[in-house]
């Protein structure tokens, strides 16, 4: 089933009970906020609002005891002016359509202010993978594969993993599509094993780009990098990732944390023996320290930076007070409500938005789907050298707004990206 957007704004949406904090009315507060600084005409902002369709699917699957059990699958494509639609896949209980939507938004974003030829997409199944054998796993994808296979393909809609998915999802999901259509298409996904078609360093991608990023803002503010104290939220592959770089740099990374709680050292961790989560899940207590913190008190520490790896909305109105860093870099999606965004504001704290910081996943995405079409491989060094160069590119681009105009660094983003894609708009302008 295709479910066509109303046109209610954030207001009436809220109104009708919807949690303010949701990613659409976030990404849809963020984006009105934006337009008041960039000369984009209101039609494009209005439609900017509203994503080209949802896809809603029932997903059916045979447990492994024989029982039928039926999900239900989303896929929002927000725009596809400049390029397919790209962005994740993810398996989680709390998937629903306007979580896609406002996810979707930021993956247009995303892949503007990186200046790639994609649009935004964003998808998934509300399940709790945790449930899942792997067997039944591979029968979801498939079938969700199958679902789908209308509205994705490499020059349509190019998906990825994202929570509770991976590698083996995507391969799975390659190859259910592959059959389909007949013939082996390598490119209808990123995020492969690079033994049919992935790109070396994908899954590292977002916590490197994070890690260049936090460098990047730690030398701009003018902090001395090697004194530089770091706090990481969620120890996942983006937080794992970019704590390791970080402390391999010279950073000194004084605390993580995993669903559990955070460990604490002010003399430093040594974030190379504590496992990421894929590693060893739920492991980061167990790790020797000088003191264990609850979640929330990791984000009360006085350190340089926080880096919120983790998932959505953990720094809000209640909490946005009493953050003592001095810079905040989102490695996550949506970490930052629009409510604590304008507290952290006022507090003359800047926050480095997640569609900047973590674009290194759709960027090594684009890497991977180039060597895809092309049939071309690159070496790690390759692809870790190209993502440096897109990352300090789209640093130094908003960098300059942020100076020209005096904005915050999310609205120069956005006001990057939405240049970007108004002129697209502009140049192709509107079906009759």
């Amino acid at each position: 089933m295709t479910t066509t957007p109303s046109n209610q704004d954030a207001d009436s949406e809220s109104a009708s009970g919807e949690d303010l904090d949701s990613a659409l009315v976030t990404a849809r507060r963020q984006l009105e906020r934006a337009a008041a600084h960039v000369d984009v005409d209101d039609g494009v902002i209005e439609r900017l609002k509203h994503p080209t369709r949802v896809e809603q699917v029932s997903v059916p699957l045979e447990r492994d005891d024989g029982s039928v059990e039926v999900f239900t699958g989303y896929r929002a494509q927000h725009d596809d002016v400049r390029g397919p639609y790209k962005g994740g896949l993810r398996y989680h209980p709390e998937v629903n359509a306007d979580e896609c939507v406002g996810l979707s938004m930021w993956m247009t974003w995303k892949c503007a202010v990186m200046d790639l030829p994609f649009g935004g997409g964003k998808g998934g199944i509300s399940v709790n993978p945790k449930e899942l054998s792997e067997a039944e796993t591979e029968r979801l994808t498939r079938r969700f594969a199958e679902e789908l296979r209308y509205v994705i393909g490499p020059t349509t809609d190019v998906p990825a993993p994202d929570m509770g998915t991976d590698a083996q999802t995507m391969a799975w999901f390659m190859d259910a599509y592959s059959m389909q259509q007949g013939e082996t298409i390598p490119g209808v996904v990123t995020g492969k094993p690079p033994v049919i078609g992935g790109s070396q360093g994908r899954e590292e991608a977002p916590g490197r780009s994070t890690a260049i990023i936090t460098r990047e803002a730690v030398d701009y503010y003018g902090h001395d990098f090697e004194e530089t104290t770091i706090a990481v939220q969620g120890f996942g592959s983006v937080g794992a990732n970019a704590a390791r770089l970080l402390d391999e740099w010279g950073a000194n990374v004084v605390a993580v944390s995993d669903v559990n709680g955070a460990i604490y050292d002010p003399d430093g961790l040594d974030v190379e023996s504590i496992p990421s989560h894929e590693e060893e899940p739920e492991a980061v207590l167990e790790q020797d320290a000088p003191e264990t913190l609850s979640n929330e008190e990791i984000f009360e520490l006085d350190v340089d930076v926080l880096i919120p790896a983790a998932v959505g909305n953990v720094i809000t109105a209640d909490n946005a007070g009493d953050i003592e860093a001095d810079i905040i870099v989102e490695g996550a999606n949506g970490p930052t409500t629009f409510a604590a965004d304008s507290i952290l504001e006022e507090r003359e704290i800047p926050v480095i938005p997640d569609f900047l910081a973590n674009a290194g996943g759709v960027t090594v995405s684009y890497f991977e789907w180039l060597q895809d079409i092309n049939r071309r491989k690159w070496s790690l060094e390759e692809v870790n050298e190209e993502l440096e160069k897109k990352m300090l590119d789209a640093w130094e681009d908003v960098r300059s707004e942020v100076e020209a105009k005096d904005l915050s660094w999310r609205d120069a983003a956005y006001v990057v990206a939405l240049s970007r894609i108004a002129e697209a708009k502009s140049k192709r302008g509107l079906w009759p």
